[in-house]
């Protein structure tokens, strides 16, 4: 049965106490209010629909990001990138507020914050993309079950549009003069294999079976084992790298030592615009124009998980196409 009384000079208490359920209180401006809140609340009650908000009325989102830093993203893969983000997310504004107070606009508005800073759609996305696991986890772990998660009701940003740098006429030559020793050989098994550039980082000896033509990655970006084959191009590299004894790194360079690099050899070289995942598009582009392999077994080459993924990282030259309408076999 629910008590209405009065608190202070200007506030209402509405308290609602019966068997099965915690005892529910709520403030309000005006007796009106107060009565209205407890008429609906135990009409729930007693339709058996009622949930708790107090866990989702007590803490900030500020809070449950530190809890979630805490409980969540030490399970993940990429965890110090999550925490960052998470950390980042503290400082803004919208971490201030009680976690059943924001609404899909204050999402909203937060995408237009960031879209006013410059910045890019993906990056946002990725924030969207934390902060809806954070409320699913506040409502499955941590008592909230009233909450909503605002982020699903709130537009997206538009995905960047994909890159289509490709190597030009002389510029895979002038990438390779200007390269370290030390670096050369991962630009080469990079456009022999398509491989990404954690992947090539992670790679070790153990994994590399040169008789069998293929190298193991036991874990990729999409979380699943994937089995490289590879060509005589990318068997000349491995054969050229000396191997060590405890089945070790095979190219020794720890992934932002390989964009380090990148970026040198480009400086050097001259050439603008040219990132190491470029390499990337450039070797999935030539399975297509260079060899015979169908799109399904290029697929199973390069890891990518859907053909529209795939679609997006080949870029054919109008060349090559106006060669094959012309009759030109593929390879």
């Amino acid at each position: 049965m629910a008590t209405i009384r009065k608190r202070g000079a200007a506030q209402w208490e509405a308290r609602i106490r019966k068997r099965g359920y915690p005892t529910t209180c709520k403030t309000f401006d005006t007796k009106v209010e107060a009565e209205a809140w407890a008429k609906d609340i135990e009409t729930t009650m007693n339709k058996s629909l009622f949930v708790s908000a107090k866990e989702a009325e007590q803490y900030t989102l500020s809070e449950c990001l530190e809890r979630y830093i805490e409980e969540y993203i030490p399970r993940l893969k990429h965890a110090k990138r999550e925490t960052d983000r998470a950390r980042f997310l503290q400082k803004r504004t919208i971490a201030h507020r009680i976690m059943a107070t924001i609404r899909a606009r204050d999402i909203a508005d937060f995408r237009r914050e960031r879209e006013a800073e410059g910045v890019s759609g993906n990056t946002i996305r990725l924030d969207f993309a934390l902060l809806s696991k954070l409320f699913n986890y506040a409502r499955s772990d941590w008592g909230m079950e009233s909450l909503q998660n605002p982020v699903e009701l709130a537009a997206k940003p538009r995905p960047a549009k994909g890159r289509d740098r490709r190597l030009e006429d002389g510029e895979e030559e002038r990438l390779l003069a200007a390269a370290a020793p030390r670096f050369r050989p991962v630009i080469l098994f990079a456009l022999e294999t398509a491989m990404r550039r954690e992947e090539i980082a992670s790679l070790h000896w153990k994994n590399v079976n040169i008789r069998g033509r293929y190298v193991l990655l036991p874990e990729t970006k999409n979380s699943e084992a994937r089995t490289v084959p590879l060509a005589e191009g990318a068997l000349a590299v491995l054969r050229e790298l000396p191997r060590s004894l405890d089945q070790g790194p095979v190219f020794g360079l720890l992934a932002e030592q390989i964009t380090a690099s990148m970026r040198y050899a480009c400086k050097r070289a001259k050439l603008e615009n040219l990132r190491f995942h470029d390499l990337r598009h450039e070797a999935t582009s030539r399975f297509f124009e260079l060899t015979d392999l169908d799109v399904m077994e290029i697929k199973a080459i390069t890891g990518h998980k859907t053909l529209q993924m795939l679609a997006r990282y080949t870029h054919l030259r109008t060349a090559r196409l106006a060669d094959r309408l012309a009759g030109m076999k593929r390879g």
